[in-house]
């Protein structure tokens, strides 16, 4: 979707409309840190997180094991949200809490690299859908350009055409990829011999992601049959990775895609570049706070909690200024995602 099919009148660009609303919302309260709330969410989630492992070892060598592995799929997914939240510092404004929280959250209980996920969410935020900029719309398995769609060859142009049909299949995959992924970040070098991704604590993320991966293993074969130890893990990893793609996916995925010609403010490329997913708080959970896209990508240190509050003041701002806010249901996000994917391969179906 190019960003001229946005429909709203010109408007100028004034350097001035994100403080204007940044006032706003500081007013309002909503930039201070909940660090007390965030302490009980961190009690509560990480907490559901062990007692679900605990079970996995009572259970034991039985086949209620699977439906177990559905339920850590979830609580895997809500520790990751925490992670998030601590990149981001909307827990606590000092860099070393934070960083506990997120290599705690990350490396050792999700096993996906912190230092490796905050460098690459970052250079997301900071140009969010740009094909040449944000690493989450860069040509892969999927394409998400006309631009894109055309350099694929063999299996990958044919699967490009129907990728519509593949995007939720693929999600089962994420949660292997996101283990490679930090895998390789931790490892990596340039040909200078440079670390090809910069990591405040590599050797920590290092020993953290290897403990978590012989934990994970050994607690498996230790209380189940190979066999069933196999099916937990795919079935675990599998709905992990769907849970999270599904969480992200309503994000930006449909929404328009500036370019380097694009002229935008910091306002305007953070709106209109997001969609909202409306909801009631049982979605606010269940997405992680991520249904509040927009007020995310512009104030990304709120916390969590204080999103839904500035969601108002937010929208009427936009109204305000002219400026395009997109907001739907869940169902339709994933309609709107999915009909960018197909018609991004239209011409390889031709």
């Amino acid at each position: 979707m190019a960003l001229g099919a946005v429909a709203e009148p010109p408007v100028r660009r004034r350097g001035s409309d994100y403080a204007q609303l940044s006032r706003r919302i500081s007013q309002a309260g909503l930039l201070e840190r909940r660090p007390a709330s965030y302490v009980a969410r961190l009690v509560l989630t990480l907490g559901a997180f062990v007692a679900g492992w605990v079970a996995v070892f009572l259970v034991g060598d039985s086949w209620w094991q699977v439906a177990l592995a559905a339920v850590m799929a979830v609580a895997t997914t809500q520790v990751a949200f925490l992670g998030h939240d601590a990149g981001h510092r909307q827990m606590f404004r000092r860099r070393g809490p934070s960083e506990v929280v997120g290599l705690v959250a990350g490396n050792a209980a999700v096993g996906i690299s912190y230092g490796w996920w905050v460098d690459k969410h970052n250079r997301h935020h900071a140009n969010p859908n740009h094909e040449d900029e944000d690493p989450d719309v860069g040509a892969g398995a999927l394409v998400w350009t006309p631009e894109q769609a055309v350099e694929t060859r063999g299996a990958h142009r044919w699967m490009a055409s129907r990728q519509a049909y593949f995007f939720f299949p693929l999600l089962f995959l994420e949660g292997l990829s996101l283990h490679v992924a930090s895998i390789r970040a931790i490892i990596g070098r340039e040909q200078s011999g440079r670390y090809a991704t910069p990591m405040r604590h590599r050797v920590v993320e290092a020993g953290l992601l290897l403990a978590h991966t012989v934990g994970y293993v050994a607690l498996l074969l230790a209380v189940m049959s190979p066999g069933k130890a196999l099916v937990f893990a795919a079935v675990h990893q599998g709905l992990w990775g769907l849970y999270m793609g599904c969480a992200f996916a309503p994000n930006h995925k449909g929404m328009p895609m500036p370019t380097a010609e694009d002229e935008l403010d910091f306002l305007r490329k953070q709106v209109l570049t997001s969609r909202n997913v409306r909801g009631s708080r049982l979605v606010d959970t269940a997405l992680g706070g991520l249904n509040y896209q927009i007020e995310h990508h512009l104030f990304p240190n709120m916390p969590r909690a204080n999103l839904r509050r500035a969601q108002p003041i937010v929208r009427a701002y936009c109204v305000e200024q002219g400026i395009s806010y997109a907001e739907t249901g869940l169902i339709e996000s994933y309609r709107q995602a999915l009909g960018h994917l197909h018609d991004v391969g239209r011409p390889l179906r031709g």
